[in-house]
């Protein structure tokens, strides 16, 4: 059965996230994915990437495009990386983000510092067998999880990658890269 996945496309890295889920599903035909800008875009989709990018300039375009609501609503799976992750959390540590409220768990922006201070590093991630080539840029990390929250990679600065039933969100930029193991562990968690 077709899989039809949404990727929020008001700022970020919206190209990468598009090419990983193509090539992540082309093993299940019919399966599509498209941008989303209004909140008609939302309709019929199974899941809903959010990228990375600003997570202060994301938060103000999604309530500029009246799609804050909806977002919070969705009943489909989230895939967040990055300002995604902050923008899924209940609670950030920066009052000019409003976060959605899709995974209990407390975030803070730009945990790793300035954009000189990202890096790559091998991650031990739960649900994988080996490590996964995990790229941080100016990244935020979960300093608290709640109830329900699996934590499936942490590092000293704080926890980097998450599932809450169907969504996961990573600290990290899983869409870049080529190693799709995430996306496809993502994509089997949504039963569809």
């Amino acid at each position: 059965m077709g899989v039809k996945v949404g990727v929020l496309a008001l700022q970020g890295d919206v190209a990468e996230h598009i090419a990983a889920f193509r090539e992540a599903l082309t093993e299940r035909p019919g399966s599509s994915v498209v941008t989303v800008r209004h909140v008609e875009d939302l309709a019929d989709l199974d899941a809903l990437a959010i990228p990375g990018g600003e997570s202060t300039t994301n938060s103000r375009l999604i309530e500029k495009n009246g799609l804050y609501e909806p977002l919070v609503g969705f009943e489909g799976g989230i895939f967040a990386t990055c300002a995604g992750m902050v923008l899924s959390a209940d609670q950030v540590d920066d009052p000019r983000v409003r976060p959605l409220s899709l995974i209990p768990m407390h975030v803070a922006r730009n945990a790793f510092g300035r954009q000189v201070d990202s890096r790559e590093a091998m991650l031990e991630v739960a649900g994988l067998a080996e490590p996964f080539r995990a790229v941080f840029i100016r990244a935020p990390v979960a300093t608290d999880v709640g109830s329900g929250v699996e934590v499936l990679a942490r590092i000293p600065e704080g926890i980097v990658a998450v599932r809450h039933g169907r969504h996961m969100a990573f600290a990290f930029h899983p869409e870049l890269g080529g190693d799709l193991r995430l996306h496809r562990m993502f994509l089997e968690g949504l039963r569809v």
